[in-house]
């Protein structure tokens, strides 16, 4: 039987399945900063506050002179953000605060509504700000939907990873977000996630393998189980002797091991999202997402009244200064530091 049950091309963002919502793969190739945590470059014919058309390799997205995504609100889901290369600075309506990157991951539960803002900070002058990062959406069940909002930094330090030797000597590196693969069990997520539950079966892997490079992909621990192989760099891979299309989305078998090869070329890159569907009726209007479409109505009623706790920022696209260490304030205020 072949491995592949579906493929199709990379789109903007990219498919998905449930459980998940979204899932996008930013990379920017941001210039040098000017000092003030922008881009030391014109902005001259850019959409400001709706820049995505990627003019010289990078995007402004929402932000006038930050790049990044001023303050906006969710509810009824999770963001997972896996940050590979450059910061993220995160403020929210509960007063939290985040500065990560360098292989970070921020998870935040939505629940029951909170605002929250992602900028870009180019902190070098002296040198370009590449960033590179996936943000996934991740549904939450009926009964979560309401759950408080709560936000887990998972430090690049503490994310479990490991490189495998094949027998030719080739590497693949898996880094471990969410699941089990192999040796790996990945720190814990946020305490009402559909990861959370047992018998979700969600996995979040990222897979790095060098050309030639040879791994198997074990089988998945529940029936009901779907899982997405996402080929977004390289060419000429296969999966259990099937091709690969390059820069694709693959809905592959769980049931049986497949050997993942990587061609002679250079390195090949994936992303591997897993899980349990959830299995609820999903009403989505653009940032909430509920089962109902009466309780989309009350999102944006509440929203309107409430604000999801108001905005305890003095502007809406907050930038924690220029020291680049790595940090979170959690609404408790816990802190935690991480240098370098």
């Amino acid at each position: 039987m072949n491995p592949i049950l579906s493929s199709g091309p990379l789109g903007t963002p990219w498919a998905t399945m449930d459980p998940f919502l979204f899932c996008v793969h930013h990379v920017d190739n941001y210039p040098k900063g000017d000092g003030k945590f922008g881009p030391a470059a014109s902005l001259a014919g850019r959409r400001l506050g709706q820049d995505f058309m990627n003019v010289d390799g990078w995007n402004m997205y929402h932000g006038e002179q930050v790049p990044g995504f001023p303050g906006h609100p969710h509810r009824g889901f999770e963001t997972v953000t896996i940050v590979r290369h450059g910061l993220i600075d995160h403020a929210d309506s509960l007063g939290a605060a985040a500065r990560f990157g360098a292989g970070d991951v921020q998870w935040l539960t939505a629940g029951r509504g909170i605002v929250h803002s992602e900028m870009f900070p180019l902190l070098k002058t002296e040198e370009d700000n590449p960033l590179e990062l996936f943000q996934i959406w991740l549904n939450l069940p009926a009964r979560s939907k309401f759950a408080e909002p709560h936000f887990t930094m998972l430090w690049s330090e503490d994310v479990p990873r490991e490189t495998i030797i094949d027998a030719a000597g080739a590497r693949t590196e898996l880094v471990c977000v969410a699941g089990r693969v192999g040796a790996l069990d990945a720190l814990p997520p946020p305490p009402d996630s559909w990861a959370a539950a047992e018998d979700s079966d969600l996995a979040i892997w990222v897979i790095t393998m060098e050309p030639g490079a040879q791994w198997t992909l074990p089988p998945a621990r529940g029936a009901a189980t779907k899982r997405a192989l996402y080929y977004f760099e390289g060419q000429g891979a296969s999966l259990g002797g099937q091709p690969l299309a390059s820069r694709s989305v693959n809905d592959i078998r769980n049931d049986v091991p497949l050997p993942l090869l990587n061609g002679a070329a250079g390195k090949a890159q994936f992303l591997i999202l897993q899980g349990r569907p959830i299995g609820e009726p999903v009403a989505q209007s653009g940032p909430f997402v509920m089962n109902t479409e009466q309780e989309i109505r009350q999102a944006h009623a509440d929203y309107r009244q409430t604000g999801f706790g108001g905005w305890p920022w003095p502007d809406g696209a907050p930038v924690h200064g220029d020291d680049p260490t790595r940090f979170a304030r959690h609404t408790d205020g816990k802190i935690e530091r991480r240098e370098g």
